[in-house]
């Protein structure tokens, strides 16, 4: 009666435990040599990043992307070995990836843009830029979405497809600008005696380049007397101190 009890318990062990045991071994086995293996191969992307110099925020992506696409590869081989059909499990996963996709477009499109702005660089952090109906100082370009400093130092953060669907005007990309400074003058002015103040004291206003050098011209004539249009050069961080300048030294001069 024991052997008649007994045997086909050791069939069952040989037959099925035995063998599950060794798929969990296995498993066990890869899953530590597996996640030792994408250490060192995170390890040395990122020392291959940094000796290339590559952008922070850029590193970050492809170190990201790198770990969570050796991942799933180690899982699919984990489910081999543990006899799991992976042909399915690969649909599957990847019928939930367009599912994600499809929940997630907007956020897998800033994600994409954000590659698409680090990779051809319109602007960096530190650039004061125009773009998205907002113009500021980038602070930074994250994985979904550029903050921007305004002028009136509110930190505002707009998509990253949307920085990269729109024209970006970049302040910072040239060594200097121009400062554009309209004046609407009484039809009383002495025309030719404010353009020569005008033409002495713009070129003394701080910050404001010699070469290429300020030009002061009538920009037209209306019914209330002459339009001046006065245009200094500068670099793009003394902008507004120029702006305002000028426009006082055009306030200062008498007819």
């Amino acid at each position: 009666m024991d052997q008649a009890v007994t045997a086909p318990a050791e069939a069952f062990v040989r037959t099925y435990l035995i063998p599950m045991g060794w798929h969990l071994l296995g498993a066990g086995a890869i899953w530590v040599v597996g996640g030792w293996g994408i250490k060192l191969i995170r390890t040395a992307l990122g020392r291959f990043m940094k000796i290339r110099q590559v952008d922070l925020t850029l590193a970050r992506y492809l170190d990201t992307s790198a770990e969570v696409l050796l991942r799933v590869l180690l899982l699919i081989a984990i489910l081999g070995v543990l006899g799991i059909e992976t042909t399915s499990f690969a649909a599957l996963l990847a019928a939930a990836g367009l599912a994600i996709g499809a929940a997630w477009s907007g956020l897998l499109a800033n994600f994409a843009a954000g590659l698409f702005l680090l990779m051809f660089r319109p602007f960096r952090v530190g650039d004061t830029i125009s773009a998205g109906g907002v113009t500021g100082t980038v602070r930074e370009i994250g994985l979904f979405v550029t903050s921007i400093d305004t002028s009136d130092q509110v930190l505002t953060f707009v998509g990253n497809n949307k920085l990269f669907a729109d024209n970006v005007q970049n302040f910072s990309a040239n060594p200097y600008r121009r400062v554009d400074v309209v004046a609407q003058l009484p039809r009383e002015f002495n025309v030719e005696s404010t353009l020569a103040q005008l033409m002495e004291r713009v070129p003394h206003v701080p910050n404001v380049l010699d070469t290429p050098a300020p030009s002061v011209e009538i920009m037209s004539l209306t019914s209330t007397g002459p339009v001046l249009t006065v245009r200094p050069f500068c670099r793009s961080e003394h902008y507004w101190q120029v702006y305002f300048d000028i426009n006082r030294a055009i306030s200062q001069v008498s007819s």
